[in-house]
């Protein structure tokens, strides 16, 4: 909840990044916010009261995710509704604003992203859900401790640059100093 907020406030990517590790986290642990507590939510060392916003916003998610029917795969609402955003802004920039330093980032990673959803086999995700996509299963294979190719980094990298940038605009658009 603590990290979320912070997240949403300053990077949007690393918003949704966390939030679908949450996802999987609750995933993991059976939906059982009890399970959750004793094994993870007790490493949060909070004062009680904060401790109990914490508790209430994962059984939130918890309740969220059984009502959305995502218990096996997808993503909450709100979630997919803020990488939904991120699309629009995304093709914003490239077609209406023609936004030069975003186009050529994006340039640079369009070669990545199209390899990706070849391999990736999701026909419907869009430019910006691939690239979480890549990064999301990129920090799952960090946190196996898997290897990982050079060309493989690179093409990461390229999403990382373009979603980082996006980011920026669109915090820009949040604290009203840009429209598009």
């Amino acid at each position: 909840m603590i990290v979320a907020r912070e997240k949403r406030k300053n990077n949007i990517a690393e918003y949704v990044l966390y939030m679908w590790q949450i996802e999987d986290t609750l995933r993991a642990f059976k939906f059982d916010i009890n399970l959750l507590e004793e094994r993870l939510l007790v490493e949060f060392k909070q004062p009680p009261q904060i401790m109990d916003e914490i508790r209430n916003w994962y059984t939130n998610l918890i309740l969220a995710m059984h009502e959305e029917g995502i218990t096996k795969t997808g993503h909450l609402q709100f979630v997919q509704g803020v990488t939904d955003e991120m699309f629009e802004l995304h093709k914003r920039l490239i077609n209406e604003v023609k936004a030069e330093d975003y186009i050529a980032v994006y340039n640079t990673a369009k070669g990545n992203i199209e390899a990706f959803k070849v391999k990736l086999q999701k026909p419907g995700a869009n430019e910006i859900e691939l690239c979480f996509y890549a990064l999301y299963g990129l920090l799952l294979l960090r946190l196996k401790k898997k290897d990982v190719s050079e060309e493989t980094k690179k093409a990461m990298e390229t999403f990382s640059n373009l979603l980082a940038l996006l980011s920026d605009y669109y915090k820009k658009i949040e604290e009203g100093k840009a429209e598009f």
